[in-house]
Order: structure tokens, then sequence, then C-alpha cells
């Protein structure tokens, strides 16, 4: 008994919790810095992974195109039930309860394992029948093999989501950045390997990927389950179902996820705006360039996960100008880094785009590859500020506003503009590019004017 009390007071002592509870722009900076780095090697493995893959031709580019709205969507459910997961952790550790922490971790896996099940099953089976209604035509084989590889790995993907946040959730941005670094780069070697010399094809990507998840899965289970040395503590054996914990995770979790689906749903429905106007070509220049958009703008979303932390642990302590420091300061420096990035992708976007064209046949997708990338390019400067209001709200514990400010940005906005700049107004694939920019303008802007008058309330 006293050596237990002994270990919880070492825990409540760790650099985590003391860099969540401390200076709020401090902790920002510490805590994001690990995930931008994680999340930069994670990016280079999808720039690899799209460059290996681009060597087969725009058809094998098309056939993960087409998997690319499904990949998202099960990262949108794994990230839901680890942002629940994380978010709540925060606030209990910012009001200094660890054993409801701890009871949000054991919560968080058990649902993040039965939710991985039920998901599983059916898209293994059914995948062939759901490209086919997505007219996949000629790249239907090697779509439904990458796929139902993929499908196959739902429940590492989850883990690996549920785990990292359950990490940086309890400030631990570090460990989450080797676990996520180390997967990104073995995949990275794994995928020529296996998509040439093993002459895998686009199915070899599928196993280089979950091959990499397995590993790294194992590292991020060895730490929390037997080497135990994180500040919450996840005992199974012993799980008790707690209405009030589940209800904590979820209200953060669901629409998050719903949030992630939205856009998952978006995609979709960008994709087949994309395919009407651009055939299976523009599925390849629309894939491609979305990736140069997540590299692009994966400093926010490292970012956005400190944000969450931060702003959590304040509201947890009732500490509002904490939560709003952190939260201003971030957009700040959002919407400066985005800037850059901005005018680096606008001037050499003809050079990015040669990268993803040197196969035979991938010259005629390159000047659309460049329209995308310099048309994309500006909105990035206003990411941050619909970003960071969505991670300040989770944080806080106020899912549904994050989740009508992703329904506005994309089902409300993004889609329809697409839709009508490029079929009605006859723009073509360019029209479908300038309706994600309006509608992620509109959206980033409405999201700002709410979280400010969100804290205004808070700090009455």
């Amino acid at each position: 008994m006293s050596g237990n009390i002994v270990q919880n007071t070492q825990k409540k002592h760790t650099e985590g919790i003391k860099t969540l509870l401390g200076d709020p722009k401090r902790a920002i900076i510490k805590l994001a810095m690990p995930m931008i780095i994680a999340m930069l090697v994670q990016t280079l493995y999808n720039f690899a992974d799209a460059l290996w893959v681009s060597f087969l031709g725009p058809d094998a580019l098309s056939a993960v195109g087409f998997f690319f709205p499904f990949f998202f969507m099960i990262m949108s459910v794994g990230a839901g039930i680890g942002m629940g997961g994380s978010a709540a952790i925060s606030r209990f550790i910012g009001a200094h309860k660890k054993e409801e922490a701890d009871n949000v971790a054991a919560h968080t896996i058990v649902l993040m394992i039965i939710l991985g099940i039920i998901i599983t099953i059916p898209f293994v089976i059914f995948s062939r029948n759901i490209f086919e209604l997505m007219g996949a035509g000629n790249v239907i084989e090697d779509a439904t093999k990458y796929a139902q590889i993929m499908f196959a790995g739902t429940l590492l993907i989850f883990f690996s989501n549920v785990a990292n946040s359950i990490l940086r959730g309890e400030g631990d941005a570090k460990r989450s950045m080797y676990a996520m670094a180390f997967g990104s780069v073995l995949n990275i070697i794994l995928d020529p390997i296996f998509i040439y010399p093993l002459k895998m094809g686009v199915a070899g990507a599928a196993w280089a990927s979950i091959i990499s998840m397995v590993i790294s899965s194992g590292i991020l289970f060895y730490w929390l389950f037997i080497k135990k040395n994180s500040y919450v503590s996840i005992n199974l054996s012993n799980f008790r179902f707690h209405k009030f914990i589940l209800l904590d995770i979820l209200r953060v979790g669901i629409p998050f996820s719903l949030s992630q689906l939205l856009m998952s749903f978006s995609f979709l429905g960008l994709n087949l705006i994309v395919v009407f106007v651009g055939g299976t070509d523009g599925i390849a220049v629309y894939t491609t360039g979305w990736r140069i958009v997540m590299f692009g703008t994966l400093p926010l979303v490292g970012m956005a996960t400190a944000v969450t932390a931060v702003t959590g642990a304040a509201y947890g302590a009732n500490e509002i100008k904490k939560l709003d420091i952190a939260y201003i300061y971030s957009v700040k420096i959002g919407l400066l880094i985005e800037v850059f990035v901005a005018l680096i992708v606008f001037i050499f976007a003809p050079q990015i785009a040669s990268i993803f064209t040197q196969s035979e046949g991938g010259a005629r997708i390159f000047n659309d590859i460049v329209s995308f990338l310099r048309i994309s390019a500006i909105f990035y400067p206003l990411v941050s500020f619909g970003m960071f209001s969505s991670a300040m709200f989770q944080g806080t514990g106020k899912g549904i506003n994050s989740l009508i400010i992703t329904l506005f940005r994309t089902i409300i906005f993004t889609v329809p503009f697409s839709y009508l700049f490029a079929i009605p107004m006859k723009m073509g694939l360019n029209g479908a590019w300038w309706g994600l920019v309006v509608g992620n303008v509109i959206g980033a802007t409405i999201a700002f004017i709410w979280a400010r008058i969100y804290i205004k309330e808070l700090k009455k």
C-alpha cells in the first residue's frame, strides 16, 4: 500500500505534468515540437508512399486514391476515441484527479477493441462491392487488394491512435513522437522492398504499412502495459464499467469522430465530383495534391494536439486566462508558419508536381497537379484559426462545438462550392479546388469568431 502511495506521488511530478500545468506558451511549444517532428516523419512517409506508388503509373495512384476516404474514416474513428480519452485525461490531471484519469485510459482501450472488431469484418468482406459502386473501373482489382489489407489492420490503426493520445494527454509528447516516427521510418524503408523486389505492387504498399504498425504498436504496448512507466495506470484485469467515465470520453470522442467522418464524407463527395469532371486521372491529381496539403499543414496538426492538452488542463484547473493565452498564442504562431509554407508551395509547385509525374504517362497530370497546389495554398494561412478553435473546444469538453465547425466547413461549404464551381459553372477540376479554398476560408472565420465569444463567456 505504501509503495503505491510513493509511486503515485512520484508520478504527480513527472516532467509532462509539470509542463501541462506550467506556463501556457512554454507548454504549447514544448508539447507541440515532438508532435510536429513525429508528424513530419509520418507525412514524409505519406510522401514517400505516394512517390513509390507513382512509379507504378497513374492507375496505381488512382487505386490507392479510391481507398483514401475510407482510410480517413478509420483514422477518424480511432482519433476520436483517442481524442475523447486524451482530453478527459488532461482535464482530470488539471483537477488533480489521478484515479479518474486512470479509469479514462482503461475505458478508452476497451472501447477501442470493441469498435475495431465491429468495423473490420464488414469492410474486409465488402471492399470490392464498395469500389464497384464508386466507379473504380479498370483499377478495381488493385484498389480491392490494397483496401482489404488496410481494413484488416483497423485495430492496429486504432491502438496506435489511442495509445499515443493517452501519452499526449498526460503531457508525454516525446515518447509519442518516438513511436510515431519509428513506425513511419520503418514504413519508408519497407515500401519499396514490398512494392518492387517482392513484386507485390500496390498491395505491397499496404503490407509495408501493416507490418510497420505492428512493430510501432508493440512498442506502445510495452510502455503502457508491461513497463508501466506512464503517469496514468491501465489495469484491464480489474476493469469495471463506469457510465460517467464513458460519457466523458464520448462527449468529445463522438463529435470528434463525426467531425473527421464528415471530412471523410467530404473527401468522398469531392472524389465523385473529381471523377465526373476529371476521370480517374482527376483522382490521382486530388490524392497526390492533398498529400502536399497534409504535409504543408502538419505543423498545425502537431500544435493542435498541444492546444487540446494545455487548454484541457487549464480548464480542469479553472484557469481561464491561461487557456486564453495558450489559444491565442498558438493561432498567431500557426498563422506565421502557414504564410511561409503557402509561399513555398505556390512558388515551387512545378518542381513539387514533377516529383510525382516521373512515370510513363505521368506527364498528362503534371499541369493539373500544379494548379491544385497553387490554388489550395491560398487557404493555408487561415487553417490555424479553424483547427486551433476546434482543438480548444475539444480540450474544454465542448465536442459538439467542434463538430458544428467541421459540418459547416466541409459538408455545408466545401462540397457545395466545389460542385458549383466545377460543374454548373463549368470550371472543371480547378473549380473543385476553388471550392476547397472558399469552404475552408469561410469555415475557419466562423470557428475563430465562435471561439473568441466562448472564451469571453468563460471569463465571466
